[in-house]
Protein backbone atom coordinates (compact mmCIF):
# COMPACT_ATOMS: atom_id res chain seq x y z
CA UNK A 1 0.00 0.00 0.00
CA UNK A 2 1.52 3.43 -0.66
CA UNK A 3 -0.42 6.26 0.96
CA UNK A 4 1.20 10.21 -0.69
CA UNK A 5 1.87 12.61 1.94
CA UNK A 6 2.43 15.92 1.84
CA UNK A 7 6.03 16.79 1.12
CA UNK A 8 6.43 19.00 4.41
CA UNK A 9 4.84 16.35 6.27
CA UNK A 10 6.38 13.12 4.73
CA UNK A 11 9.97 15.40 5.22
CA UNK A 12 9.30 14.73 8.83
CA UNK A 13 8.29 11.62 9.18
CA UNK A 14 10.13 8.18 9.12
CA UNK A 15 8.67 4.98 7.73
CA UNK A 16 8.83 4.06 11.13
CA UNK A 17 7.62 6.78 12.83
CA UNK A 18 4.13 6.24 9.59
CA UNK A 19 4.16 2.69 10.82
CA UNK A 20 3.33 3.32 14.58
CA UNK A 21 1.02 6.25 14.20
CA UNK A 22 -0.89 4.13 11.83
CA UNK A 23 -0.64 1.07 14.21
CA UNK A 24 -2.16 3.27 17.53
CA UNK A 25 -4.77 5.62 14.89
CA UNK A 26 -6.04 1.78 13.90
CA UNK A 27 -5.88 0.80 17.77
CA UNK A 28 -7.63 3.21 19.39
CA UNK A 29 -10.48 3.04 16.38
CA UNK A 30 -10.98 -1.06 18.04
CA UNK A 31 -10.17 -1.96 13.87
CA UNK A 32 -7.25 -4.37 14.61
CA UNK A 33 -6.00 -6.04 18.16
CA UNK A 34 -3.20 -5.15 20.31
CA UNK A 35 -1.25 -7.80 18.40
CA UNK A 36 -2.10 -6.99 15.18
CA UNK A 37 -0.89 -2.95 16.13
CA UNK A 38 2.31 -4.10 17.31
CA UNK A 39 2.89 -6.30 13.98
CA UNK A 40 2.26 -3.47 12.15
CA UNK A 41 4.25 -1.10 14.49
CA UNK A 42 7.44 -3.98 13.85
CA UNK A 43 7.54 -4.93 17.73
CA UNK A 44 6.57 -7.12 20.05
CA UNK A 45 3.53 -7.05 22.18
CA UNK A 46 4.61 -5.86 25.01
CA UNK A 47 7.05 -3.34 23.32
CA UNK A 48 3.86 -1.83 21.80
CA UNK A 49 1.95 -1.99 25.14
CA UNK A 50 4.75 0.16 26.67
CA UNK A 51 4.76 2.62 23.99
CA UNK A 52 0.83 2.82 24.59
CA UNK A 53 1.48 3.60 27.89
CA UNK A 54 4.16 5.76 27.59
CA UNK A 55 1.39 7.61 25.63
CA UNK A 56 -1.17 7.00 27.72
CA UNK A 57 -3.52 5.32 25.56
CA UNK A 58 -5.51 2.75 27.30
CA UNK A 59 -5.99 -0.84 26.12
CA UNK A 60 -9.54 -2.01 25.29
CA UNK A 61 -10.02 -4.84 28.00
CA UNK A 62 -13.34 -5.31 29.61
CA UNK A 63 -14.85 -7.38 32.42
CA UNK A 64 -15.53 -9.83 29.68
CA UNK A 65 -11.61 -10.30 29.01
CA UNK A 66 -11.17 -10.60 32.58
CA UNK A 67 -13.41 -13.29 33.04
CA UNK A 68 -12.00 -14.87 30.00
CA UNK A 69 -8.40 -14.85 31.33
CA UNK A 70 -9.49 -15.53 34.97
CA UNK A 71 -11.28 -18.59 33.01
CA UNK A 72 -8.06 -19.81 31.15
CA UNK A 73 -6.11 -19.43 34.44
CA UNK A 74 -8.03 -21.71 36.27
CA UNK A 75 -8.32 -24.39 33.60
CA UNK A 76 -4.20 -24.41 33.37
CA UNK A 77 -3.60 -28.20 34.33
CA UNK A 78 -2.01 -28.38 37.82
CA UNK A 79 1.44 -29.68 37.74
Amino acid sequence: MIIPLPDEIEGRLTADDAAMHLAIGLFLDQQITLGQGAAIAGMSQSEFLGELGRRRIPIHYGESDARDDIATVQNWPQR
